[in-house]
C-alpha cells in the first residue's frame, strides 16, 4: 500500500510568508531561554494541573525531547516548502506535494504557531480578540491552512 499524498496549493506570497514565521518559530524554540517563554511552555504538557511542582519536573525531564520535535517538525515544514534559496514569484501558485508523515509535521507545526501566537495575542477563546489587530489576521490565516490541511487528510 502507497503512502497517501496531500496537494497543498499555495500562493508565492503566502508560501514567503508562511516560511517567514516558521523560521521565526525555528528562532524561538532555538533560544536558550525559551523554557522561560509562556509561549514556548504553552506548547508543553501540564501533566499534573493540580500539582505545579509536578508539572515542572514533568516539563523539566520531558521538555527538552518535545522541542527538539518541534524543531524537526519546523525543518520539514521548511525542507518541503522548497524556498531554499530560490526566487519566487509572489504571484506564482506553487503546490506543494507531502506525504503523511509530512502533512502531520505541517499540522503540528501550524498547530504549536497557533498556540505561541494565542499567547502572544491574550486569546484563551475565540471572544479574546480584536479583529483589527492585523495580527490576528496571520493567525486565522494560519488556522484556515491548519484547516484546510485536516480536511485534505480527511478525504486522501
Amino acid at each position: 500500500m502507497s503512502e497517501r499524498v496531500v496537494v497543498l496549493e499555495i500562493s508565492g506570497l503566502e508560501a514567503l510568508h508562511l516560511a517567514g514565521i516558521v523560521g521565526q518559530f525555528r528562532d524561538l524554540l532555538a533560544d536558550s531561554r525559551a523554557g522561560e517563554d509562556p509561549a514556548v511552555e504553552r506548547l508543553l504538557p501540564d501533566a499534573y494541573p493540580d500539582d505545579a511542582a509536578a508539572s515542572r519536573e514533568f516539563r523539566r525531564l520531558t521538555g527538552g525531547d518535545l522541542l527538539e520535535r518541534r524543531s524537526q517538525d519546523v525543518a520539514t515544514v521548511l525542507h518541503t516548502l522548497g524556498l531554499d534559496g530560490a526566487d519566487l514569484d509572489p504571484d506564482a501558485t506553487i503546490a506543494v506535494a507531502l506525504g503523511e508523515t509530512e502533512a502531520l509535521a505541517w499540522m503540528r507545526t501550524l498547530s504549536a504557531l497557533r498556540l505561541v501566537m494565542a499567547t502572544r495575542l491574550g486569546i484563551q477563546n475565540d471572544d479574546d480578540h480584536d479583529p483589527e489587530d492585523p495580527r490576528y489576521g496571520v493567525y486565522d490565516w494560519i488556522g484556515y491552512r491548519l484547516d484546510g490541511l485536516v480536511a485534505a487528510l480527511d478525504r486522501a
